[in-house]
């Protein structure tokens, strides 16, 4: 829930602190006081915008904090990326300059503004005049019923949506190989082509560099022969025309072997002196080897340079060296065994996307089915809701329907058409009196009856999928007398399962909150702001008295007030 919201130069307020209570807090105060400027401040800190206007000085800041069970999603979000949780406690921050890009962090950890965003609806759950014009659409309607509905219809609605995956993947594939039949098979002749040319050179793994360095030696034939003779010829003088470096070493080991019966040191010398001739003696033999393996052979040279030439002309096509080749060969084998299997996959596909449709008909009248039964308790439900809302005679309905769909799924007999979220088309219908047909709740319910509806179905739903948090911003507008009563009565009630928060101007609703939160407007000459203030004991009557009044309060007024302030204190220990 909300435990408390700082705001510093936004709109009328220069700074605030606003402590909503755990159950339900109104928060009243004079047509253009400011009471909006709190749900901006609670909006900006779910990662809405705000106009520029509203920023004084140079920069606005929000700072809200919330305290959250240890289990709770928004907790373990807040982990994964990062944040620390205060003593349990959420902390989010906003800032928005005059100039520039707003930043937010969330548990000490800056974030993207549409972090927040995602988070939101983990937090609070708002609700506005704005919504009575959401409620009036199908969509919403069926997320209303689905809420209600609970963790089986959400479960059977994951398996819905999973087959609606695997469906629409079988369909996708099936219309790509049908439909690019021609682009595939053109695909298919160059592939061809192209392992033709392969096979036909036959390349081997690393046959490019292989090839580079024998044409490098068969193309240097005669320097690289001159080289080993001269080396030959300075480690063993064949020809007996000097000292060569074997005989230096023999003299040098007969030397150190006379020496040595004087000095052991000298014997060690004399036996490395030994095994560097052995070494040296023996590349002297690999030289000699090497020597005679060299011949000039013109055509083995023209075959190399031929055959290195047309691997070029390979890699030049299909990669970038002889093993690159081979790999485009490997990747295109597959792929033209996929090409080439076109008729006998696409059979496939049309067995298994059968298959699939059968199955996701099955999951859409299992979703049916459970939506027609929490359709009738909603229905008893919000009806129910309505009496106790001064609407004794209104009937609320839900209708789950399915249109016929040649196309469309074999759902219990009947082909219907589907989507993603199911075969059923979800309206809530509103008779507001005895003897009144049924009508779309968007075409005929008033603006103070579509509050009652909302209230209503919020009421139902409440035990059902709880948000931690509900905002309701003036739901209560085009209601009166009575009906004002009995709606601060409901609001009370829900506020037992959730925090509520209501912006509202009808004494009758605040009158039944747990506290009251009152912003006032005030004027120094030089600026117009606008201070937020608990109000408690006598300062709440008189805010009461007030807004019966209009003015200030009279003693007519605050007897009023007293009876109201009586009838919600009964509401809570009652």
């Amino acid at each position: 829930m909300i435990d408390e919201i700082r705001i510093t130069g936004l709109g009328v307020i220069d700074e605030a602190q606003v402590r909503p209570g755990p159950g339900f807090t109104a928060l009243t105060g004079e047509t253009g006081a400011g009471k909006t400027i709190v749900l901006t401040a609670l909006g900006l800190l779910l990662g809405g915008k705000v106009a520029v206007s509203l920023v004084r000085g140079e920069r606005a800041l929000v700072e809200g904090r919330w305290r959250l069970p240890g289990e709770a999603v928004a907790s373990r979000r807040v982990v994964e990326i990062g944040g620390d949780l205060d003593d349990g406690d959420l902390i989010i921050t906003r800032s928005v300059p005059r100039e520039g890009r707003s930043r937010a962090s969330l548990g000490g950890v800056s974030v993207p503004v549409a972090t927040l965003t995602q988070l939101a609806d983990e937090l609070v759950a708002v609700h506005g005049q704005t919504d009575q014009l959401r409620l009036r659409r199908a969509g919403p309607q069926r997320l209303q019923l689905d809420a209600f509905a609970g963790l089986p219809l959400a479960a059977e609605l994951g398996e819905y949506r999973k087959s609606y995956r695997q469906l629409g993947s079988l369909v996708a594939e099936r219309e790509e190989r049908e439909g690019d039949a021609r682009a595939r098979a053109a695909e298919a002749d160059l592939l061809e082509y192209g392992l033709a040319e392969i096979a036909a050179l036959n390349p081997q793994p690393g046959e490019d560099e292989l090839l580079a360095a024998e044409d490098e030696r068969l193309g240097n034939v005669e320097s690289l022969t001159e080289a080993c003779l001269r080396a030959q010829s300075a480690i063993s003088d064949a020809d007996g025309e000097g000292a060569d470096a074997l005989a230096r070493l023999g003299e040098a080991v007969r030397a150190l072997e006379q020496a040595g019966v004087h000095d052991p040191t000298l014997a060690e010398l004399a036996q490395r002196v030994q095994e560097a001739a052995a070494l040296v003696a023996d590349v002297s033999a690999d030289i000699a080897s090497y020597t005679a393996s060299l011949e000039v052979d013109p055509r083995r040279l023209e075959w190399v340079q031929e055959r290195r030439s047309a691997l070029s002309r390979l890699s030049r096509k299909y990669g970038a060296t002889t093993d690159g080749v081979l790999a485009w060969a490997a990747r295109s084998s597959v792929r033209l065994a996929d090409l080439g299997d076109d008729s006998s996959r696409i059979e496939f596909l049309r067995a298994e996307e059968g298959r699939a449709r059968i199955e996701l008909g099955r999951c859409a009248g299992r979703l049916s089915r459970l939506r027609a039964e929490a359709a009738s308790n909603l229905a008893s439900a919000v009806t129910a809701e309505l009496a106790a809302l001064a609407m004794p005679d209104a009937t609320f309905e839900v209708s789950v329907s399915s249109r016929d769909d040649p196309d469309g799924l074999d759902v219990d007999g009947r082909r219907v058409g589907y989507g993603p979220d199911g075969a059923d088309d979800v309206s809530f219908l509103l008779a507001p009196h005895r003897g009144a047909t049924p009508a779309p709740i968007g075409q005929g319910a008033s603006g103070g009856e579509l509050s009652r509806v909302m209230l209503a179905l919020e009421v139902a739903v409440a035990g059902t999928a709880p948000a931690p948090t509900m905002v309701f911003d003036e739901v209560d507008a085009g209601v009166g007398g009575k009906a004002a009563v009995e709606v601060g009565r409901r609001l009370l009630r829900l506020s037992r399962h959730t925090q509520v928060i209501v912006v509202t101007h009808l004494p009758q609703v605040a009158a039944f909150a747990d506290s009251q939160i009152v912003v006032a407007k005030g004027d120094d000459g030089r600026i117009t702001s606008s201070s937020v203030e608990l109000v408690t004991g006598e300062t709440r009557r008189r805010e009461i008295a007030r807004m019966l009044a209009g003015q200030d309060a009279s003693a007519h007024a605050l007897a009023h007030a007293d009876e109201l302030l009586a009838l919600g204190a009964a509401e809570v220990q009652g």
